[in-house]
């Protein structure tokens, strides 16, 4: 499992790359260039070309990049791309539905970060998730909806959804990746409405967002960020446990091995040291 903390990974269009060096001073935990969604049909070779000649007057850089799907006349140019440059540190795979694309998209010698958006990828979320190279999955509610023929923003929709968002949770502990990531939040201007997003996944148990624009960036930091209540109680929790006492009292309540975990979990989430 990675022991890097990511809580956000912002997308730009290789279309676009002098946002690049805008996105990566956002303050987001990961930049994703995209050569799939955000790049039309007739501007893929130069958006990967825009990217290769980034990555050569840069060197210094580390971004993910977005390859587009494995069934795309694109795929294989796409990963020898992220296979010649070390600022590329990870391959984000969208509409993983096997092992094998899994493996193909790992023989770059990048870690990869399988996206979830897919009938067949959820069915196969468990042999995705185990697959060699695999470092954290990630959930696409946009096209899984579509795909699925659901209401989008129905009550109906967001119980299928959160069955989804079960199964990436269930099955990235089982293979011990790190917390993958939810989807992206569309409404821009909406932050009230992105910050009830961020905390229902938190809840959930995942680590973060992929975001759409840097401005979504400090919301998500900071919905994710637990209250100064819950960190004053996990520092002293974590201060009577250094005493070595196996089961003790804190604010009145007992606590054990697992209530110290989650002690360490928040202050873990807030960057803080033990």
């Amino acid at each position: 499992m990675s022991k890097t903390v990511i809580r956000s990974a912002l997308f730009v269009p290789a279309t676009r790359p002098e946002r690049i060096p805008k996105a990566l001073a956002s303050g987001a935990s990961r930049v994703i260039v995209d050569l799939e969604d955000a790049v039309q049909e007739s501007l893929k070779v130069e958006a990967r070309d825009n990217l290769e000649r980034f990555l050569v007057e840069h060197p210094d850089v580390e971004i993910l990049v977005r390859v587009n799907a494995p069934a795309h006349p694109q795929h294989e140019a796409d990963l020898a791309l992220c296979q010649r440059h070390a600022g590329v540190v990870g391959v984000m795979l969208p509409k993983a539905e096997s092992a094998a694309e899994v493996r193909r998209a790992a023989a770059t010698g990048k870690p990869v970060w399988p996206i979830i958006e897919s009938a067949r990828g959820l069915w196969a979320v468990g042999e995705i998730a185990s697959a060699e190279g695999v470092e954290r999955l990630s959930f696409g509610s946009l096209d899984l909806g579509l795909d699925l023929n659901l209401a989008s923003g129905s009550e109906a929709a967001e119980q299928v959804m959160g069955h989804a968002r079960y199964a990436v949770l269930l099955h990235s502990r089982l293979a011990g990746l790190a917390p993958p990531l939810d989807s992206v939040y569309p409404d821009i201007q909406n932050a009230e409405g992105l910050a009830r997003t961020v905390r229902f996944a938190r809840d959930m148990g995942f680590a973060g967002l992929l975001c759409i624009h840097p401005s979504q960036v400090e919301v998500i930091h900071q919905a994710l960020r637990p209250s100064d209540t819950e960190l004053d109680w996990a520092r002293r929790v974590l201060a009577a446990a250094a005493s070595g006492e196996g089961v003790f009292v804190v604010d009145g309540a007992m606590v054990d091995a697992p209530v110290i975990g989650r002690a360490r979990s928040l202050l873990e989430r807030a960057g803080e040291d033990e």
